[in-house]
């Protein structure tokens, strides 16, 4: 028996449709080397997705594993309940070194949405805290993703989420994404955008205690890139209207945009920040919640108060996930990763160009090595992304969408040879499917 045939028997995997997958062909992939996975059978494909937007240095680099097989041997786990270890005190240092200033504290959690979840109990107990349990509401943009959990799901603009869950959510409040619509220029969403940011604060700043954004690009909405300055605008009057800033960096973070961080970008200095899928390169579950002081100490009181942030999960903070993490930063600074992260936005910018002459592609964009072809002129039932990137596979890239539009999110690592194979494999899946 085949592992396909052996993974359709005992598996149920996320976000797929479980009929088709039992009546397809499986893909099964069984190792993986630098930019590349390698299935079963032996056939290399391009990461053009890093795994899920995880992968930053390419698969099994020398030094991450080199890092985890150590700390394996010396310390395999220890809680972080009411116990401390070396990997996540220097990993908090590390943390906190590099993100926007004001960020002092470090909560660790398992997953981008973990944290997102971490933040919203901070900012909502924080409030409790300074005696203004009525800010207890969150602002998000539409179309937002922040993660799967139900905290995660009310702060979330995808309607597919609300549909199926809204009966167990806290409904959110919405404003407008400053993502350019059709025929928009940046400044015409940058003002449609703070307009409808103002009126809100205005009518329900008493009520809201954060807004939650994923600074610069809203990754999961289909690659919508922000008209610039609205994530410096949003902040300061968020500061003015006394909301905290709670800024998602699970998917821009790490060099996706072109800085460690994109909040680094404006100039914003969020009150809280979660980090997770490339802290650790890809290779093992890690995230991060960072805070301010101030936030930090609204915690601190005597424990009869009963002031402690009653949050924690059991592999919080790692020993080896942390070793991990230290050894991909240690990377980024030993291979100029940021530098080399400027060419690949470049070359991915030429091959966009080249995509967005085709008339099956109705729109490109890119914020540093993120990017989106949204497909055009096709009924959702035809599943057009799905095809596109299933067919991509035959030319040797792995790519997966998100609803009409093609993700690219290669590797940091990736090679100018590379992209040029990711851009052709992506012209001809189009071609060949439409």
């Amino acid at each position: 028996m085949t592992w396909s045939e052996r993974d359709k028997k005992v598996l149920w995997h996320p976000f797929t449709s479980m009929k088709e997958w039992t009546e397809g062909a499986p893909l099964v992939v069984a190792r993986a080397e630098g930019n590349y996975l390698i299935d079963d059978g032996g056939k290399r494909y391009f990461d053009g997705v890093s795994s899920l937007w995880v992968t930053v240095h390419g698969h099994g680099h020398p030094r991450i594993v080199d890092a985890i097989q150590r700390q394996a041997a010396e310390l395999d786990h220890s809680t972080l309940l009411g116990l401390a270890h070396p990997r996540a005190i220097e990993l908090a240092e590390r943390l906190v070194a590099i993100a926007p200033p004001g960020l002092t504290r470090v909560f660790y959690s398992d997953s981008g949405s973990t944290a997102v979840e971490i933040a919203l109990k901070q900012a909502f107990q924080y409030w409790a805290h300074r005696g203004r349990p009525e800010k207890r509401r969150f602002l998000h943009l539409e179309e937002a993703y922040h993660g799967d959990t139900l905290g995660a799901v009310g702060v979330g603009g995808i309607q597919l989420f609300h549909r199926i869950f809204g009966p167990l959510i806290v409904q959110g409040v919405a404003v407008p994404s400053p993502a350019p619509g059709p025929a928009e220029s940046n400044e015409q969403a940058l003002e449609r955008a703070l307009r409808r940011l103002d009126q809100v604060l205005a009518e329900q700043g008493d009520e809201l205690a954060a807004f939650v954004i994923e600074p610069l690009v809203q990754g999961a909405a289909g690659m919508l890139v922000h008209a610039p300055g609205y994530l410096a605008a949003a902040a300061e009057r968020c500061r003015r209207a006394g909301v905290l800033l709670i800024a998602d960096e699970v998917a821009t973070g790490f060099g996706r945009t072109g800085t460690m961080f994109a909040c680094e970008q404006e100039g914003v200095r969020p009150d809280l920040m979660c980090v997770a899928k490339g802290l650790t390169g890809g290779t093992l579950p890690l995230a991060a919640t960072l805070a301010t002081e101030e936030v930090f100490e609204a915690f601190l009181a005597p424990r009869v108060e009963g002031k402690t942030f009653f949050h924690g999960h059991t592999y919080t903070g790692n020993p080896i996930a942390c070793a991990a993490a230290l050894a991909t930063l240690d990377i980024f600074q030993e291979e100029a990763t940021l530098t080399h992260v400027g060419k690949v936005s470049r070359w991915m910018a030429e091959e966009l160009e080249g995509l967005g002459s085709l008339r099956q592609v109705s729109a490109t964009r890119q914020k540093g090595v993120m990017a989106g072809i949204e497909l055009g002129g096709f009924a959702p039932e035809q599943f057009m992304g799905s095809r596109v990137c299933e067919q991509a596979r035959a030319h040797g890239v792995i790519l997966r969408p998100l609803g009409d539009v093609i993700v690219w999110m290669p590797p940091l690592s990736t090679s100018e040879h590379e992209i040029r194979l990711l851009g052709t494999a992506t012209r001809r899946a189009i071609e060949e499917c439409t």
